[in-house]
């Protein structure tokens, strides 16, 4: 394993996120931060408590998971799809530095990214509503994980885009949608039957269950299903990556 190299492009693409900490952290966190006043304040204030929990504090899970997920995905995603597009990327398929340790640099370096930023909106959030933390460390072990997921997830992304238009494709018409779908700012039990149903083909709803029972222990879903759903998806995304460096698809072209 060359530790040298998967270090040299580690803090290289850490050193683009200081470098415009303004669209990186800032915006996000006051993106974020005007859902708290909005969903929070202005509409929380008319909604009754879920299953013992404020509306307010409800939402922090679902609205962390919403920022981890696109930020995961839009920081993976230009990783990888920038050396493609200014041609650099053959230099880097040039040196002696294997598959592996190019996935960990670029995916290390975006999950690393959605973390920081997911602990700033946890603090950002005590300022808005009391929150409480029921299973630390399964907190902890869900936001990883997840970012390390859709971060595989935006590599693959960033990979098969062939334009800037393809590469803002995905994370707007689908993820965006399928997290707002899947209950960050609503229990499914507040559901009718038929959309429960339909809503737990929605894979995002198993990562926000499983994130939310480790604030307040309360689930839409089993949490140990929850944490099976994750750790398939980051198989799936592991498989397409290998499959890729494999068959050169959109790299060797």
């Amino acid at each position: 394993m060359n530790f040298h190299a998967i270090r040299a492009i580690y803090m290289f693409e850490m050193a683009r996120t200081w470098r415009t900490v303004l669209q990186s952290i800032v915006t996000p966190v006051i993106s974020t931060s005007l859902y708290f006043v909005v969903f929070g304040a202005a509409i929380g204030s008319r909604i009754t408590d879920i299953d013992g929990v404020s509306y307010g504090a409800f939402i922090v899970p679902g609205l962390i998971m919403l920022s981890l997920l696109t930020q995961s995905i839009s920081n993976a995603s230009f990783g990888i799809f920038f050396p493609k597009f200014t041609g650099t990327i053959y230099e880097l398929l040039s040196a002696p530095v294997s598959y592996v340790e190019i996935v960990i640099s670029y995916v290390g370096a975006a999950a690393t990214k959605s973390i920081i930023l997911g602990l700033i909106i946890l603090a950002t959030s005590g300022l808005f509503v009391p929150l409480e933390v029921a299973h630390p460390l399964w907190m902890l072990a869900f936001l990883v994980l997840t970012a390390v997921t859709f971060s595989l997830f935006g590599f693959l992304l960033g990979i098969w885009a062939e334009g800037f238009e393809k590469l803002q494709l995905v994370p707007f018409l689908i993820i965006t949608p399928l997290i707002f779908l899947g209950g960050s700012f609503y229990s499914v039990d507040m559901l009718p039957p038929f959309w429960q149903t339909v809503t737990l083909f929605n894979p995002v709803v198993y990562l926000i269950s499983g994130f939310r029972w480790s604030f307040y222990g309360i689930a839409d879903v089993s949490v140990g299903v929850s944490l099976a759903m994750t750790v398939f998806f980051l198989a799936l995304c592991m498989g397409a990556v290998w499959w890729i460096f494999k068959t050169g698809y959109r790299l060797k072209t």
